[in-house]
């Protein structure tokens, strides 16, 4: 004869496994429907995005060749306390424009950040072709295999030493 046990259950009615899936809500959460969470009080205000600039400074420091040879493999080091360190410029980090320019404005990365990559894609000018010379002609090519063993021997993917 074999006897099994039922999972324990709380006072809701609800068994373990269900009270582990519904642990996150607080209990004003539970009592509330899910249509009723999603809207937002009418007075809410809507929290802004930060639109400020994140101001990095470009520098130069001065350091022993033992630290310049550690900077080089790790592309970091430490610095001594003390130490002073010239300012090359100082820029945005999110726009990269220059201080001066771009102080007491908004971040235009933050608001859009289109002029990182060349305008709006959809509108830019297309690549224009180069014309060849007037007595040229062009003559087709060979095949080049580019899968396969045949193209790792001829060099195709690998430099050439």
């Amino acid at each position: 004869m074999t006897i099994t046990t039922a999972p324990p259950r709380s006072e809701t009615g609800r068994s373990h496994l269900q009270e582990s899936l519904f642990s996150w809500l607080t209990p004003q959460d539970q009592a509330l429907a899910p249509e009723q969470k999603a809207i937002p009080a009418p007075g809410a205000k809507k929290k802004l995005k930060d639109l400020s600039h994140t101001w990095v400074v470009a520098a130069e420091i001065p350091v022993a060749p033992k630290i310049a040879k550690v900077a080089d493999d790790r592309g970091s080091f430490r610095a001594t306390e003390g130490q002073r360190v010239n300012a090359l410029e100082v820029y945005c980090q999110g726009c990269r424009r220059p201080y001066d320019e771009v102080a007491g404005t908004d971040c235009s990365e933050k608001i859009d950040n289109r002029h990182l990559i060349g305008g709006d894609q959809s509108t830019r000018a297309k690549r224009k072709i180069p014309t060849p010379p007037r007595n040229a002609r062009l003559l087709p090519g060979g095949t080049i295999n580019r899968t396969g063993i045949s193209a790792y021997v001829s060099g195709v993917s690998r430099p050439v030493r």
